[in-house]
């Protein structure tokens, strides 16, 4: 494989998270371009390679593994695939850019972990907050002393649901709001606080609003407690209408500050008529909306795709490990045992033999179905 120019990159998934990293790549051309791209869905590789100019397209992602020039692989896939999926690309010679959350239990992640460490390989955990450039200048206002000592983190993020039909099979995806939204706002927390250890965590969660279509919690609140005495708050709905909201808050001695993602880079507008798009899962623009520009760039979704290719480059050290997706995943762990046990659960915590995250829920002497569920 070459040691210079663009990294040659290939996609798992064709769907919505395949279509970001596609989309990303390009705006990040200048260190990589996508030449491949497989999925088992009859077309949509296809559709997505043409949407693209990607010239490769595969409907088994093992057969694009096969080629030589293929250096990193995006995995955009469902929760249950990634562990298979990192050990044959790490077999392959292949570095990971890997979505989260890293795999469905804390056993898979650390086999991630093994099995790149072992073929020399990078395994990259896709997490866009730590680049997002709004909250990256919280964290340098921080860092700089702009609020004294941060004793609270806030993260949430709501919207109505997430765009692919297997998120809400907790078979696949493990769990519910929870393991598709927190699993950003815990890595954002321990990020933004500097990594220190997660020391125990307490989460409340329910299925209020999806009963309908899925055994998995539709709201979660978490309080993380971490060894320097700050406090984590996560917040996370999938039963939040009107699109996407995604917000942080800091807390400390001297200060605070507050970012909302989307409405200082929206546009108020009142239409009568509607127009094409607004703002990621906002279903109607008639009337109020509050449209986006330069999306991608304020997620972060380009600038992590070009440090990801600098870091096979050799150029940068990663900011974003699968040791950080193993720590989002214990404390996963903890979430949905607290969650159904009733009551704070301390870490180091393991539950041996998970299939599933929200097994820990469905198992906790506090688990009752709620009313509406069937």
């Amino acid at each position: 494989m070459s040691h210079d120019g663009k990294v040659k990159v290939g996609i798992i998934g064709s769907q919505f998270e395949a279509d970001i990293h596609a989309a990303s790549i390009k705006i990040a051309s200048e260190h990589a371009e996508v030449i491949a791209v497989a999925s088992p869905t009859h077309g949509n590789a296809a559709a997505m390679a043409k949407r693209y100019g990607i010239p490769r397209v595969f409907t088994d992602y093992r057969e694009m593994l096969k080629e030589p020039d293929v250096e990193m692989v995006t995995i955009a896939a469902p929760n249950q695939l990634h562990a298979q999926m990192t050990a044959d690309c790490a077999q392959a010679g292949k570095h990971v850019v890997c979505e989260k959350p890293l795999a469905m239990t804390i056993e898979q992640c650390e086999q991630m972990i093994d099995v790149t460490k072992e073929a020399g390989v990078l395994l990259l955990y896709a997490e866009e907050l730590i680049f997002t450039p709004k909250y990256l200048k919280a964290k340098e206002m921080a860092d700089g002393g702009a609020f004294g000592k941060v004793h609270l983190v806030k993260q949430s993020e709501k919207h109505f649901g997430p765009h692919a039909p297997w998120f809400w099979d907790v078979n696949r995806c493990g769990g519910g709001a929870l393991m598709d939204l927190g699993c950003h706002g815990i890595a954002f927390c321990y990020w933004f606080l500097g990594r220190p250890a997660i020391q125990s965590v307490y989460c409340q969660m329910g299925t209020y609003v999806h009963a309908d279509k899925t055994q998995a919690e539709d709201e979660a609140y978490c309080i993380l407690e971490f060894e320097n005495g700050a406090v984590g708050v996560v917040e996370d709905s999938w039963g939040r209408r009107g699109g996407m909201d995604d917000r942080i808050e800091v807390h400390g001695s001297d200060g605070v500050t507050y970012a909302n993602l989307h409405m200082g880079n929206a546009l108020p507008t009142y239409s009568e008529n509607g127009y094409g798009y607004a703002v990621e899962k906002a279903p109607s623009t008639k009337g109020w909306s509050y449209p986006v520009f330069e999306e991608l760039w304020n997620y972060g979704f380009p600038q992590e795709m070009a440090h990801f290719a600098r870091c096979v480059r050799g150029k940068e050290k990663p900011q974003v490990t699968g040791e950080d997706g193993l720590v989002v995943m214990k404390a996963l762990y903890a979430a949905y045992a607290s969650a159904g046990e009733g009551r704070k659960i301390h870490l180091p915590f393991a539950a041996k033999g998970v299939q599933k995250p929200i097994d820990l829920w469905f198992r906790g002497p506090q688990y009752r179905p709620h009313l509406g569920r069937k």
